[in-house]
């Protein structure tokens, strides 16, 4: 198989009804958001069963990102592994007009607790846009149990042992698996392991507009799964880069690697055999793949599959970019 045969990557944004939702999300992206209903989510890229992202352009329109891991995982993926059967991460733009249930996600560790063939769920968000009432909650107050849990869950009062801080634009903040959190107010952008295994342990007593009834809370499973030590979350440090030029390391964990790109000369994206993903903030740039001419704009998220390896980004003014790594599949110790 000719490994020129892929190329820089973009897909069509795949929007979600979220009753905590709103419209905000319409002048991040150029596509439409539907009807006049609350789009909480824009899925960027997305290898799941019932929401696949199709590419947009090239010779490969059409085609899912299931399809071309089935066909084309190792030129994708490259010498950081294959990640099972699945693209290992799931991108987002939120609008969180209205502040989410309150939540937490298993580890990969917890199976028992994740349906056959997912994973657990770590994730990260940045935040783009703040209002009046952003608030974000995120882990528990330290020395917080079970049972003082199960006590504020049963007095309708949940948000009083969770820790909680006011996001500012550029806040980063990250979410490991186990850690009771919600946010309200604010537009994120999220990155997480490619897994939808939340478990709601609070709602805020509100009802669906489209269902007029509470949406499910799973709060045995959600107990099960909460790590008491993840406490009083607040936003990373930035790192500067030594990797890119440009750029801050936000995030560096076993899920992903993070940079926020700001430049308005010519910088240098993606690695030798290596995945990296680009999600474009503000403004836009070209790059040359092969014999042709690529670009990205504001909202627009570009796959680089390893085998198109680096490339340099050139921006047409100033650019703030986000690249994000797949790290080396780590494997995992036979019992």
């Amino acid at each position: 198989m000719m490994t020129d045969f892929l190329y820089p990557l973009k897909f069509k944004p795949i929007y979600q009804y979220r009753l905590w939702g709103g419209r905000r999300l319409e002048h991040l992206l150029s596509k439409p958001l539907p009807k006049k209903e609350p789009i909480g989510e824009a899925w960027l890229l997305s290898d799941r069963k019932d929401y696949a992202s199709k590419v947009i352009d090239g010779a490969l329109k059409g085609k899912t990102i299931t399809e071309l891991m089935q066909n084309y995982a190792s030129e994708i993926m490259g010498k950081n592994g294959y990640h099972g059967d699945r693209f290992p991460l799931l991108l987002k733009f939120l609008d969180c007009h209205e502040v989410l249930s309150v939540q937490v996600h298993p580890s990969d560790h917890q199976t028992d607790y994740i349906p056959q063939g997912d994973t657990g769920k770590t994730e990260a968000w940045v935040v783009l846009e703040t209002a009046d009432d952003s608030i974000v909650y995120s882990g528990l107050k330290k020395g917080t149990t079970k049972d003082d849990l199960m006590e504020v869950i049963n007095n309708n009062s949940v948000s009083e042992k969770l820790h909680r801080f006011i996001p500012k634009v550029d806040d980063a903040i990250f979410i490991h698996s186990g850690t009771v959190h919600t946010l309200g107010g604010a537009v994120v952008f999220e990155v997480q392991e490619n897994s939808d295994v939340t478990f709601r342990l609070y709602d805020w007593d509100r009802k669906d507009p489209k269902t007029r009834k509470p949406r499910e809370l799973q709060v045995e499973k959600a107990l099960a799964c909460i790590d008491y030590n993840q406490v009083d979350i607040g936003p990373v440090k930035p790192e500067e880069s030594t990797e890119v030029k440009n750029a801050e390391l936000l995030f560096d964990n076993e899920h992903f690697k993070f940079w926020r790109i700001e430049s308005d000369t010519p910088v240098k994206v993606g690695f030798k055999s290596e995945p990296v993903i680009l999600v474009c903030i503000v403004g836009n740039a070209t790059m040359n793949y092969g014999k042709k001419e690529y670009s990205i704009s504001k909202g627009e998220v570009m796959l680089l599959p390893a085998t198109v390896g680096e490339l340099e980004l050139r921006p047409s003014s100033e650019i703030k970019m986000f690249q994000i790594a797949v790290p080396k599949k780590k494997l995992s110790k036979k019992s």
